[in-house]
């Protein structure tokens, strides 16, 4: 897989702006000093992604097609990343920079994001390109520009499980 790390961000409280940074650490429960890790993000502890990925590519269409810059991280996803399929990264285990993570679900856009946004529109803008949730698996830094290698897929495969128990019978 290829793809690099294009932005990050995080806000040590919920509904506060996002702040760019160059570098930062995943921990078991997500990013040192982000909302989610800290408990005080607008949807905890009911909707809680450890860490939020978005593509830099959905980002520029939004831009191209609905005119909506989300660049300075009104989008509110915490890394930004560009040349890489995030739904690879879905049900799959990914290493960036030498933190290990887990795609475990899509992140669907809200109206929070909206209002935060100040912007009509990014809700609707988002659908579709909001982003993937994933958990921290091996905590380790990341930074700017570091890559994202696709390490194991998790995703549930009827065709190579009915191989394996083929295989198992074979065998006996």
């Amino acid at each position: 897989m290829t793809g690099h790390v294009e932005r990050l961000w995080i806000t040590a409280e919920g509904s506060a702006p996002m702040a760019s940074v160059t570098s930062v650490r995943a921990v078991p429960g997500g990013l040192e000093g982000d909302r989610y890790l800290n408990g005080t993000g607008y949807y905890a502890p009911m909707d809680v992604c450890e860490v939020t990925f978005v593509a830099s590519e959905d980002l520029d269409a939004i831009h191209e097609e609905a005119g909506i810059d989300l660049s300075d991280g009104r989008h509110r996803r915490n890394v930004v990343l560009r040349g890489a399929d995030l739904d690879d990264l879905l049900n799959a285990r990914f290493r960036v920079g030498e933190a290990t993570f887990e795609g475990t679900r899509p992140r669907p856009p809200c109206r929070h994001v909206e209002e935060l946004a100040g912007e009509e529109g990014v809700m609707r803008a988002l659908r579709g390109k909001g982003g993937i949730c994933a958990d921290v698996v091996e905590p380790g830094t990341v930074e700017v520009g570091d890559e994202v290698e696709l390490l194991e897929d998790l995703s549930f495969d009827g065709a190579g499980l009915a191989a394996a128990i083929r295989s198992r019978h074979e065998s006996e």
